[in-house]
């Protein structure tokens, strides 16, 4: 599989809470490679692989993605949004989006030109930065309130096999776990894989919780985005891009998981470097943990700049470094005997 392509394919597609083309491009990957089914009220994908064993071990990635949706559309043709997921409200002046309406309407969030600004904006309240539509009066035949708006920006390489687009937050952990499906398709596993592509993971992991709840596996491990090193951010508080997987160490994740998955990155000579978490890691790993009576799970990260943007960087070479050390993992069992 061509890693950055297919990226750069989920990237471009819209992956908002219930209306998601980014989960049925997803889908139609997995399931050359495994049987897969769409779980429940919303659109979370999942793939199953059977090995040898009836032990399962579950792999997690989120395919939404941050969001608005519309509040109210004036007579003028400005629309007031709210946000569905943590969007970073500092980035938006300016921003071109898409309204998925009654047909798709491209607008932009409006930005109060510098010379006619009375003092320094603050962006604290996102009801506050009007989208422009163009439309006038027409804007209400087309656009409802409940509509959901998506940044629209496509992606683009960078130098040194690095990328910038939006969502990759958490497209790229999706793409590991479908370049980690066509690997092991090929392969004898000795335990049961069951890939999940969750939905709604920024509305507070709620896609997670619900498959974990269905799957019940014996051990998880979920797949996501992390701080990515950049100015003013404090080394302690980040990964570098380009170091490899960041492999999650919390007081919420089974030690015994953290501790192969860095043995096998060891003794196999693959990039990576340690994510320490105190409390929880903000990530699907909170929920699938103390699903039912609780799966013993552990945490991948992939290093990311400006997150919740629609500029988000990664480097490439950190998704290889994720697969890598996934596949060696499954193929060794996971902790099936530890």
């Amino acid at each position: 599989m061509d890693i950055k392509k297919t990226l750069f394919e989920l990237s471009s597609a819209y992956g908002a809470v219930g209306e998601n083309s980014a989960s049925k491009k997803a889908y139609e990957i997995l399931s050359k490679y495994c049987e897969c089914e769409v779980s429940g009220n919303n659109l979370t994908v999942i793939g199953r692989m059977s090995g040898k064993s009836d032990y399962t071990l579950m792999l997690d990635a989120h395919i939404d993605e941050v969001s608005a949706v519309v509040t109210s559309v004036d007579d003028n043709g400005f629309v007031t949004v709210d946000k569905a997921g943590g969007i970073d409200i500092r980035t938006l002046p300016a921003r071109p989006v898409i309204i998925h309406g009654k047909k798709d309407v491209k607008a932009v969030f409006c930005s109060t030109p510098p010379h006619l600004a009375q003092k320094e904006t603050e962006y604290t309240d996102i009801s506050k930065i009007k989208l422009d539509t163009m439309l006038g009066k027409s804007a209400k035949d087309v656009i409802s309130v409940g509509d959901v708006v998506t940044y629209c920006t496509k992606p683009k390489s960078l130098l040194s096999n690095k990328v910038t687009g939006k969502s990759f937050d958490d497209r790229a952990g999706v793409v590991c776990l479908l370049e980690v499906a066509e690997r092991l398709s090929k392969c004898e596993l000795p335990i049961n894989v069951v890939f999940v592509l969750s939905d709604a993971e920024e509305l507070g992991l709620r896609g997670a919780k619900t498959a974990a709840f269905k799957v019940m596996p014996d051990e998880a491990v979920a797949i996501d985005v992390s701080f990515g090193d950049g100015p003013d951010i404090l080394p302690d508080e980040c990964g570098k891009l380009s170091h490899g997987a960041m492999i999650g160490i919390s007081p919420v994740l089974d030690i015994s998981i953290s501790k192969k998955l860095t043995d096998i990155a060891n003794n196999n000579k693959i990039k990576y470097q340690t994510e320490v978490m105190g409390k929880s890691t903000g990530t699907n790993s909170d929920v699938i943990s103390v699903t039912k009576t609780g799966v013993k799970t552990g945490l991948v990260s992939i290093p990311l700049r400006n997150m919740h943007t629609d500029a988000e960087i990664i480097d490439l070479d950190d998704l290889t470094s994720v697969c890598d050390i996934l596949e060696k993992y499954i193929l060794s069992g996971g902790i099936a005997n530890v």
